[in-house]
C-alpha cells in the first residue's frame, strides 16, 4: 500500500456540504492500489461514548496516471460530522485513516478523527439554480451588430463629458436587442457582454463613467430595452465588470493627476508616486500601478473603503435598476477578498440568484469557496481542449488526467457554474488552432457542450469565424456569410443540450481514454439514466458497440466510428 499517496483535507473540496443534507467526501489514493474504501462517520456531538459509527462504500470516481479518486455523496441528517477511511489493498492489507494518520483500530478519542465541524448554511457554496442549464453567448459589443443581421463596419468617435469615445466597428446595444431571436434560435439561454460602460477606446475596459452605456454603443433606455427583450424570450443577461482599475480618464485619477497629494481621490489608487507621469509612449512604463503596466488602466484600492463603497453601488446599481443576472468580473483574481466578499453580499442581497463569474485564467478554487464567486472563467478547460483536440499533441490518456485533475479543484456545485470556453476576447479562435479543421472543432464543442458547467461561446464562433491576433478575432460579425454546416452543427448540439437533463446536470465518469491515441468515451449519469459520448480523435477508425438509442453521431456507421467521428448514446433507465 501507497501510504505516500493518500490525501484528504478537511473543510475543502474533498469535504463539503451541498445542501442542508448532502455532504461530499473524497479521498486520493495511489493509482490501482486499492481494492476498496470504505467511508466511517458518526455525530461527533453523540452523547454516547463511544460514538455509533455508519459505513458506506465510497466509489471510485475518477482517475489520472498517477492517483484514483474516491468519492461518496452522503445524505443525513447529521450537522456535526467526525469521519475517516477503511481502505484495503488488492493484497489484503487494511488501515484506517483519519485525522491525517494511519492507524490499526479505531480510538474513543473524537478529536483525533477528521473534522466536518458544522455544516452551515452561510459557510456552503450555494450556486443559482438556473446555471446548471445556462448556455452562454459571448458578445463583444463593437463587433457585433448595428442592427438587425447587419454591422456597420464603421470607426466612430464623439465626445463624453469632454472626453473622447470611440468605437472601432459599429457595434451597438441596438444591434444585440435585434438579434437576440438568432442566439435564442441557436439554442443560447444567456448573453455576456464584453464592456459596455462609458470609456475612451473600442474595448471599454477604460472606463470613464460607470454608471451609463458609451455613447458610442447607445443609452441607458436602449440597454433597458434589451434587458427587458432577453427576459421576455427567456434569456438572462451577464455584463462585465471593471473593479480592478479604471480609466486614465476617470474623474478620480484625473482629479490625483493634477492635485497630486492634495487631491481627496490620491488614496483611492493602488501606489501613485509624485508627480504622477502618464507616459506619453505605450511602451514605456508608467510610474504608477496598473493593469499589466498599462498606462491608461491605473489600479484601484478596492480595500479602502471609500472606493470598496463607491463601487459596490455601481454592482447593485446595475442589478437593482437594470435587473441584469449576472456580473463577469475582470481580473478578479488581483483585487483584494474581502472586496469581493462584500460584493457578493451587496448584490446578491437585492437579487439572490444574480450570478457571479470571476476572470481567473489559473486555478480558481481559492474564490469559489461560496465567499466570493459562484463560477470563473474556465481557461484551464480551453488549455486542455486545446492539447488534445486543436494540436492534437497530448493523447486521451492524458486529456482523462487533466480533465480529472480540473474537476477534483472544485467542489460538485461549483463544477457546473464554470465557465467553460474555448476562446474569448483574449485569445485566438480555436478554430484557427484546429488550422481551420471543422472535424477537429466540432469534437471539442460537443465536449464544451456535454460536459459538467457553463458552455461559453465567442460571438461568430458558429460561423467559422478565425483569427490568431487580437485585431482578426475581434473582427466584426459576418453577417452576410450563409449559415454553414458549422452553424447547423451548434444548433443541433445545443438542442441536444438543452432537451436532455442528464447531460446540463449528470455526474461525470471517463470509461475509455485511449493510450497513445484519440479515442475517449465519457458518461453523464442523472437519475437512473446514463448518457455516453464517444470521440475519436485522431485518423484511425474505431469499433464500437452501441447498445443504446444514438441520439446523435456523425462519421459513425455499422458499429465503426471513423476518423474525427463521434456519437452520443442514451441508455434506457
Amino acid at each position: 500500500m501507497n501510504y505516500g499517496a493518500f490525501l484528504h483535507i478537511p473543510m475543502s473540496e474533498y469535504a463539503f456540504a451541498v445542501d442542508e443534507n448532502t455532504l461530499v467526501f473524497r479521498m486520493r489514493s495511489a493509482k490501482d492500489d486499492l481494492k476498496q474504501c470504505v467511508f466511517f462517520y458518526g455525530d461527533r456531538a453523540c452523547r454516547k461514548t463511544p460514538v455509533d459509527y455508519f459505513y458506506q462504500p465510497m466509489q471510485r470516481v475518477m482517475g489520472d496516471d498517477l492517483f484514483d479518486f474516491w468519492e461518496i455523496t452522503l445524505k443525513t441528517e447529521i450537522k456535526r460530522v467526525l469521519y475517516g477511511f477503511s481502505v484495503t489493498d488488492h493484497a489484503g492489507e487494511n488501515t484506517l485513516y483519519y485525522g491525517a494518520r494511519f492507524n490499526s483500530e479505531m480510538t474513543i478519542d473524537r478529536s483525533e478523527y477528521f473534522q466536518l465541524p458544522f455544516n452551515h448554511r452561510a459557510d456552503r457554496a450555494m450556486i443559482p439554480e438556473w446555471m446548471k442549464d445556462a448556455s452562454v453567448y459571448n458578445i463583444f459589443p463593437d463587433s457585433f451588430a448595428t442592427k438587425k443581421a447587419f454591422i456597420s463596419g464603421k470607426s466612430t468617435q464623439m465626445t463624453y463629458q469632454g472626453e473622447i469615445v470611440r468605437g472601432k466597428l459599429g457595434g451597438t446595444i441596438r444591434g444585440i436587442t435585434e438579434n437576440l431571436d438568432y442566439i435564442r434560435e441557436l439554442g443560447f439561454n444567456v448573453i455576456y457582454m464584453n464592456p459596455i460602460f462609458a470609456a475612451g477606446e473600442y474595448h471599454k475596459y477604460d472606463l470613464i463613467d460607470y454608471y451609463h452605456i458609451d455613447p458610442a454603443f447607445g443609452t441607458d433606455e436602449e440597454f433597458e430595452a434589451l434587458v427587458k427583450a432577453a427576459h421576455k424570450m427567456n434569456m438572462r443577461v451577464m455584463i462585465d465588470g471593471v473593479f480592478n482599475h479604471c480609466g486614465w480618464r476617470f474623474f478620480a485619477f484625473q482629479d490625483a493627476v493634477k492635485k497630486d497629494r492634495a487631491s481627496k481621490y490620491w488614496d483611492w489608487f493602488y501606489d501613485l508616486n509624485e508627480p504622477i507621469v502618464v507616459p506619453d509612449n505605450m511602451e514605456d512604463y508608467p510610474n504608477y500601478e496598473c493593469f499589466g503596466y498599462e498606462r491608461m488602466m491605473p489600479k484601484l484600492a478596492t480595500d479602502n473603503p471609500k472606493v470598496r463603497e463607491y463601487f459596490l453601488d455601481v454592482g447593485a446599481f446595475w442589478v437593482e435598476k437594470y435587473d441584469i443576472d449576472g456580473w463577469r468580473l475582470d481580473v478578479a483574481s488581483e483585487v483584494d477578498d474581502g472586496f469581493w466578499r462584500a460584493f457578493r453580499k451587496r448584490v446578491k442581497g437585492i437579487k439572490k440568484d444574480v450570478c457571479l463569474i470571476g476572470e481567473i485564467w489559473e486555478t480558481a478554487s481559492h474564490w469559489l469557496d461560496g465567499s466570493m464567486f459562484d463560477g470563473a472563467m474556465n481557461y484551464d478547460f480551453r488549455r486542455h481542449a486545446k492539447r488534445f483536440f486543436a494540436l492534437m499533441d497530448i493523447d486521451a490518456r492524458e486529456f482523462e488526467s487533466r480533465v480529472t485533475d480540473m474537476l477534483m479543484r472544485y467542489r460538485t456545485q461549483v463544477a457546473y457554474a464554470q465557465l467553460n470556453l474555448l476562446d474569448s476576447h483574449d485569445v485566438s479562435r480555436f478554430l484557427s488552432l484546429c488550422g481551420g479543421d471543422e472535424r477537429r472543432m466540432k469534437l471539442a464543442v460537443l465536449f464544451q457542450m456535454t460536459f459538467p458547467g457553463m458552455p461559453s461561446v465567442f460571438y461568430g464562433d458558429e460561423r467559422g469565424m478565425t483569427g490568431v491576433l487580437e485585431e482578426e478575432y475581434r473582427h466584426p460579425m459576418p453577417w452576410n456569410q450563409e449559415k454553414g454546416d458549422l452553424y447547423h452543427f451548434y444548433r443541433r448540439v445545443l438542442f441536444l443540450r438543452n432537451k436532455e437533463n442528464t447531460i446540463r446536470r449528470g455526474n461525470f465518469r471517463v470509461t475509455e481514454s485511449e493510450k497513445g491515441g484519440g479515442f475517449f468515451r465519457y458518461a453523464r449519469e442523472y437519475e437512473g439514466e446514463r448518457i455516453d459520448i464517444l470521440l475519436n480523435c485522431s485518423d484511425k477508425t474505431k469499433k464500437i458497440s452501441p447498445d443504446g438509442e444514438i441520439l446523435f453521431s456523425e462519421k459513425y456507421e455499422d458499429g465503426i466510428l471513423n476518423a474525427y467521428g463521434f456519437a452520443v448514446i442514451k441508455y434506457a433507465r
